[in-house]
């Protein structure tokens, strides 16, 4: 596909530009005129004959020109028949303004849209979107009554509406854009490709989203690492709809219980490394701090105040996003006590009075600056008898020229400091309302600049046995089977040379007396039944049986199943080798298939009662080793893992290598809906899976 026949056209054909003023039609037209786009404008109209003083055309085969991008505005109904005469013009870029495809239930319709695109390899933006504007050619492609200031920011969006108030409150707040894409249905360009795009454009700085909905996070996470982490990188602050849930849905592992909608997309944007923002507001606080500031070396801020309540409360909010205070030289605190008043506190944050005039400002601050253990600047006015509002500002403007270091500013108040606000937001300084808004889009930027690490290989385990599961998974497609309980799940999990202990099956008294000998130590007994998911919940569990026991206890579960659930089918019981692991503590993995997304894996504290506590993290697979790593740091078990109140260490590495198997087996099958490896026993010496179960989309 070609987006730069979308976002830089030399020529543009509207198809249905329309001669009625206030229709979208129209609009497009008016904008692309008004606003001084100066490439080739061919409006389609053929009822009539010129437009804003532009020709018009009865179709775009009549345009004798090449057409770089067809804008088509007609009722849904007709937008295949244009699309024929697109692809006969071999026009490479496409948006589809016009509405009533999948959002209005007509999905086959959409998908002939996404045949023909595909097949002519069209790029294709909508349908029933906004339109596009890219700011920079001064192109408005778009209905929006007004185009955003140039800058360094790209926004898409699934609401074309928040689109025209982004714009809006763009100009009020001096932030420029180098690109506006109402992404709509995404039938063809997804968020995933644009990404890919505006990786390489010269002209964004910063990407910002608005999200209801993403598909496919593999694709996505590899864009955004492409655009965060490449050459030139470029932050991606993402704001997502939808963050609560009526309630959970019912399910068959406590994977798929846990992994709610807004688990996967949290999970999502860390892996991807974008940044999450819960409010507009907050968005807007972190495209200023983005777009105006140098990104920081390191995470020690100096904070420099005229009142000491703002002070603190910044402080507090420095400490809570894992920023740290900087510890000034002693020669700093000396050059502070020469220009300072003996009240004021030479700590940071450092407290300079409320008499503090603009001179007092500029001095401490250009003391602060050339510090070296300072890495970024947070200065805090309040409007007192004594302050200087308009000459501070003037003088955190010049302070801005003399150093690469990032200075975030908050003038307290409303109508007194309006007017030095606004000079420091002309002069691209991030000026925020409240000290810890500032404080929080600085974390958010120190954090982007320290974790632009390169992209790290997948796990990759060349001792798997890929063909076993795809036979076991084709058998039971054949039968119609979707749930694997215990004894079938570990045959799977065996494929995967997961660590396991001995088992068998027996089905009499008689059998389990033999397999007892067999194993010749203690064991764990489970039910097997399609119908028993959780074995514990119904007695379908026993620990530490002796071998010499092992028939009378078999008949003595066999009965009380038959009690606890009488119309359950019965196959027998799982006979497992009880693992002797002193100081081992149980953990669980899963994956939970989400259907736009893709695979989830969990890591967490397991057993029993694994849905109690929650201490569990998430990663979409395919991950990496050191992501695998990163997931059980999450954990408030880890300081288990690394050995805690004078217990040994755990063996890390193989949980690691166990979420690294679990990876590669949810990536070589997607199909896997559910799995959970509960409990997975890890001890000192190594883990061991001890139970599991499996659920497939047939």
């Amino acid at each position: 596909m070609n987006l730069n026949s979308i976002f830089n056209p030399k020529s543009i054909a509207i198809i249905g530009a329309s001669t009625q003023v206030g229709s979208v039609g129209n609009d497009v037209v008016k904008n692309l005129v008004g606003e001084g786009y100066q490439g080739k404008i061919y409006p389609v109209n053929p009822k009539a004959t010129e437009l804003y003083g532009l020709k018009c055309y009865a179709d775009i085969l009549k345009i004798k020109n090449k057409v770089d991008l067809a804008i088509i505005v007609v009722p849904a109904a007709v937008v295949m028949t244009v699309m024929d005469q697109v692809v006969q013009k071999k026009v490479p870029g496409v948006i589809v303004i016009s509405a009533g495809f999948k959002e209005a239930g007509n999905v086959e319709l959409e998908n002939q849209l996404i045949k023909i695109c595909k097949k002519h390899s069209i790029a294709l933006i909508g349908p029933n979107c906004l339109g596009v504007i890219n700011p920079i050619i001064k192109m408005n492609a778009s209905f929006a009554t007004t185009m955003p200031p140039s800058g360094g920011i790209s926004f898409l969006s699934q609401s074309g509406a928040l689109c025209t108030a982004v714009i809006d409150y763009a100009h009020k707040l001096d932030l420029g854009f180098s690109k506006f894409i109402s992404v709509g249905n995404k039938a063809v360009v997804d968020e995933a490709a644009l990404l890919e795009y505006l990786a390489a454009d010269p002209h964004t700085k910063v990407v910002a989203m608005y999200v209801e909905q993403l598909r496919d996070a593999g694709k996505f996470i590899a864009a955004a690492k492409k655009i965060i982490r490449g050459e030139n990188p470029k932050p991606v602050i993402v704001i997502k709809s939808g963050r609560t849930q009526a309630g959970a849905s019912a399910s068959a592992s406590h994977t798929g219980a846990l992994a709610g909608n807004d688990v996967s997309y949290q999970t999502l944007f860390k892996q991807a490394g974008a940044i999450r923002v819960q409010t507009s507001g907050e968005m807007f606080d972190h495209l200023r701090v983005f777009t105006h500031s140098n990104l920081p070396t390191g995470n020690r801020v100096a904070i420099l105040t005229n009142a000491g309540g703002p002070g603190v409360l910044t402080t507090d909010e420095v400490i809570a996003n894992c920023l740290t205070l900087a510890q000034l030289e002693p020669e700093t605190r000396k050059k502070l006590d020469d220009i300072l008043p003996t009240c004021a506190n030479k700590h940071n944050p450092i407290d300079i009075l409320g008499d503090a005039p603009a001179q007092r400002y500029q001095a401490a601050m250009q003391i602060l600056a050339g510090d070296k253990n300072v890495d970024s600047l947070i200065i805090i006015l309040t409007p007192q008898t004594s302050t200087q509002i308009k000459e501070t500002a003037q003088a955190i403007i010049a302070l801005k020229k003399q150093t690469k270091k990032p200075i975030v500013v908050s003038f307290m108040g409303g109508d007194l400091v309006i007017e030095a606000v606004r000079a420091l937001r002309r002069a691209k300084i991030p000026a925020l309302a409240f000290p810890e808004q500032a404080a929080r889009s600085l974390a958010a930027l120190t954090k982007f600049s320290l974790n632009r690490s390169k992209v790290s290989r997948y796990f990759s385990f060349a001792d798997v046995d890929k063909k076993k599961v795809e036979k076991i998974f084709a058998a039971a497609h054949a039968r119609g089977q979707t749930f694997f309980p215990e004894y079938e799940a570990l045959e799977i999990l065996s494929a995967y040379k997961f660590p396991l202990p001995k088992y068998y099956i027996a089905t009499s008294a008689a059998e389990a007396d033999k397999v007892a000998k067999k194993i010749g130590t203690h064991l764990a007994f489970k039910i097997i039944s399609p119908d028993i998911v959780h074995k514990t919940d119904v007695g379908g569990v026993m620990l530490n049986v002796e071998p010499a026991q092992a028939g009378k206890k078999y008949n003595e579960m066999i009965k009380r199943i038959k009690k606890q659930v009488p119309t359950a089918r019965l196959v027998g019981v799982l006979l497992m080798e009880m693992v002797k692991a002193p100081g081992g503590t149980e953990f669980i993995l899963g994956i939970n298939k989400d259907s736009n997304l893709g695979s989830l894996l969990m890591v967490g504290l397991g057993g029993t009662y694994v849905e109690v506590f929650k201490d569990v993290s998430f990663g979409f697979a395919p991950i990496s080793e050191q992501y695998a790593l990163k997931m059980l740091k999450r954990l408030k078990a880890y300081k288990i893992l690394t050995g805690t109140r004078g217990r040994n260490p755990l063996a890390v590495n193989s949980l690691i290598e166990c979420l690294g198997r679990l990876s590669q087996l949810a990536t070589d099958f997607p199909e896997i809906k559910e799995l959970d490896i509960n409990p997975l026993l890890v001890s000192e010496k190594g883990a061991m899976a001890l139970d599991g179960r499996v659920v497939i989309e047939l």
